[in-house]
């Protein structure tokens, strides 16, 4: 399936990063986090990429262009510009980069890329996410229900530890960043039928996907919850990125490829 990823917002709570380059551009072990995204479909065959851009969208489109050059050795000859290429690590990855504006809310950046789409399912996340998700069962469970949308659910981990403290303030236990209290909210990887674009209306430049688009959808019964009860990560804050980082470097659950 060809995978869409939402990387055109401003990223205002990481602005210690994001006022420099876009959020989906923001390292994770050396590499961006639109990468790890990309290397955790492709793991699965999903190699076909269709990118919304907005915001510092010029950046994206010169790390992907440049790819092939940044993920070598080279010799350069400056009497003569010749370039030679070693040990090349390029992805083969195949990359639709899309200016869909830089205030476009994100059902309208959806319907942006319509064309590049096509009559066939699709998929859809956000560019700074990972999980261990399993996308071979995902689709599996898409196919099988044969709904519009299927949506992951999470449940994420409280920042802080949970006490249970008896009347002489004596801790009895402590848990350690638990589940919330059994609340399941959108993971952000999507599974969709092409009919999606039919709730998507000309005003959808203003309306988050979010919003309008899937209250229809669920209204319709169209809506169908795939639980994902692993590892989920979003990078919303300068504290996820360090935690991410620090992952990367012990135990990068996500980390679905060699």
């Amino acid at each position: 399936m060809k995978v869409v990823i939402f990387a055109g917002g401003k990223g205002t709570r990481i602005s210690e990063e994001s006022h420099l380059k876009p959020k989906p551009m923001i390292e994770v072990g050396g590499k961006p986090i639109i990468w790890h995204i990309m290397k955790m479909y492709a793991s699965y065959g999903h190699k076909e990429f269709i990118i919304c851009l907005g915001y510092k969208g010029y950046m994206i489109k010169e790390y992907f262009l440049n790819y092939y050059y940044h993920n070598a050795d080279v010799t350069v000859d400056l009497s003569n510009n010749d370039v030679e290429v070693h040990k090349n690590k390029a992805e083969d990855f195949k990359v639709t980069l899309v200016d869909t504006g830089l205030e476009t809310m994100t059902a309208g950046r959806l319907k942006r890329v319509q064309q590049y789409i096509g009559d066939e399912d699709f998929m859809l996340t956000y560019g700074d996410g990972v999980a261990d998700i399993d996308m071979n069962h995902q689709v599996e469970f898409h196919k099988k229900h044969g709904k519009m949308c299927t949506m992951s659910i999470v449940q994420p981990g409280s920042r802080f530890g949970m006490l249970d403290i008896d009347e002489n303030n004596v801790v009895n236990s402590f848990i350690e960043k638990p589940k919330e209290d059994g609340a399941w909210i959108n993971g952000g990887f999507f599974i969709l039928k092409p009919s999606v674009f039919k709730h998507l209306h000309d005003d959808a430049d203003d309306i988050m996907w979010e919003r309008q688009p899937l209250e229809d959808i669920t209204t319709q019964k169209e809506l169908v919850a795939y639980k994902h009860d692993g590892f989920w990560k979003c990078m919303d804050t300068l504290r996820d990125n360090k935690e991410l980082n620090k992952l990367w470097e012990t135990n990068p659950k996500w980390k679905s490829w060699d």
